[in-house]
């Protein structure tokens, strides 16, 4: 997987993150995988594929974070960059 784009990420409590895209296809599977029966987004689901494919550095689970703000913070900074939602944002990369 180390052919894929990672991105360093400083969240605003200065708690340092390493993205890695986990390829198309897994980003088609973590939507499909995220929706429930009425294609409705869980956020719960979301956070969990986030941090299994996306943040690498470090290892976390939901809990393991300490304010809801930087969990919420985090997961949607990792959603936007394996979505492309935040290619203007090129202060933040880390490899290609």
């Amino acid at each position: 997987m180390s052919n894929f784009k990672q991105k360093q990420y400083k969240s605003k409590g200065e708690k340092e993150f390493l993205f890695q895209h986990p390829g198309v296809r897994s980003v088609s599977k973590i939507h499909d995988a995220i929706k429930n029966k009425h294609g409705v987004v869980s956020e719960e689901r979301l956070s969990e594929e986030i941090l299994k494919h996306v943040i690498v550095k470090p290892q976390m689970k939901i809990d393991d974070f300490e304010s809801y703000q930087e969990y919420n913070e985090v997961i949607n900074a990792a959603y936007a960059f394996i979505t492309g939602q935040d290619e203007g944002n090129d202060n933040q990369q880390a490899g290609s």
